[in-house]
């Protein structure tokens, strides 16, 4: 009996959320803003970041047909009814091959937040390097040793079962590690499995001229997404204040045009902190875009918007979907 008692307290809650939000949603319009990371066919995609080009087709036909469609970086105080903006993270090549040209085809504005030291780099985005190591077919040796004085360690690797455990541990450990210190580990990795540098050609960032062609349609904007695509709230306040600043400059530098929206690399709550904030706003940002759920209202803070996280979905569960994202 507790059980299905705690199970109907929460789907009271549920209920009065629900309302909540319904009401909120008459009396003060909400954008939901999305966030996509890549449009492209993966056969392996363990992060699920991959919308594929027809189902993201699709999407942006569901939107186009049921909701007005705004750019992130515009002033929302003036919408009249529950709005759309769309976002994608990291600054994949497939941005620049297989988004743009769906979004100019069906008419749809999206904001690209581009990590600004990976543009024109041959290397994977590391965790996209760990999957390559880590997950592929090939004869690996039955164990592997991180060498590192603080997180060092011994981990069996003779079956898919223990890779994959191992794939799951280090990348918890990458992603809240200094550039330099996870560039280090990769190293280990890749010497370990007999693998040069180099990346997939499916898998590579944006290269100069294609940031640069996204930066030329209309239908785009180019926004900032840090250098190093590291943990805000791992740094110091000044090594924060390089990868914001960094960021924003390299990316003006390489469109010849202002950037100016920010969003923070993983973007949770504990991704970054009120040093931050405060540095995009001092920077000049007009917006930060977070990696929350929720809606963004006037009374939402500019510099910490919520965004909703889409997968590679139908156009029906797409749709089911966003009618939840209203309701969040």
């Amino acid at each position: 009996m507790p059980g299905r008692a705690g199970a109907c307290a929460r789907a009271a809650y549920r209920g009065l959320r629900m309302l909540k939000s319904l009401g909120l949603n008459r009396l003060a319009p909400p954008v939901v803003v999305l966030a996509y990371h890549r449009v492209t066919e993966l056969a392996v995609d363990p992060q699920l970041l991959a919308v594929a080009p027809d189902n993201f087709r699709e999407q942006l036909r569901y939107l186009q047909e049921h909701y007005p469609l705004v750019r992130f970086e515009d002033e929302w105080s003036g919408i009249t009814a529950p709005s759309v903006a769309v976002t994608f993270d990291d600054g994949y090549a497939d941005n620049a091959r297989e988004a743009l040209p769906i979004l100019e085809e069906v008419g749809v504005p999206a904001t690209f937040f581009v990590s600004s030291g990976s543009v024109g780099s041959l290397q994977e985005f590391w965790w996209d390097e760990l999957e390559r190591v880590l997950l592929g077919e090939r004869d690996y040796p039955e164990s592997f040793t991180l060498s590192d004085p603080r997180q060092g360690g011994s981990w069996p690797t003779g079956s898919p079962d223990r890779r994959a455990a191992l794939y799951a541990r280090l990348h918890r450990m990458l992603r809240e590690a200094a550039p330099q210190l996870r560039e280090q580990w990769l190293a280990q990795l890749r010497g370990w499995a007999r693998l040069d540098p180099g990346g997939r050609e499916q898998n590579r960032p944006l290269s100069l001229a294609e940031l640069q062609r996204l930066a030329a349609s209309r239908w785009a904007t180019i926004g900032a997404h840090g250098v190093s695509h590291t943990p805000l709230s791992s740094l110091s306040k000044e090594k924060q204040r390089e990868e914001i600043l960094c960021s924003k400059r390299q990316l003006e530098g390489m469109v010849g045009s202002p950037v100016q929206v920010f969003s923070y690399p993983y973007g949770r709550k504990r991704d970054y902190d009120a040093a931050s904030v405060r540095i995009c706003r001092e920077a000049g940002f007009l917006k930060s875009a977070a990696n929350f759920r929720g809606q963004a209202r006037r009374w939402s803070d500019p510099y910490q918007l919520p965004r909703q996280l889409v997968r590679n979905w139908d156009r029906a569960e797409f749709g089911a979907r966003m009618k939840e994202f209203w309701l969040l």
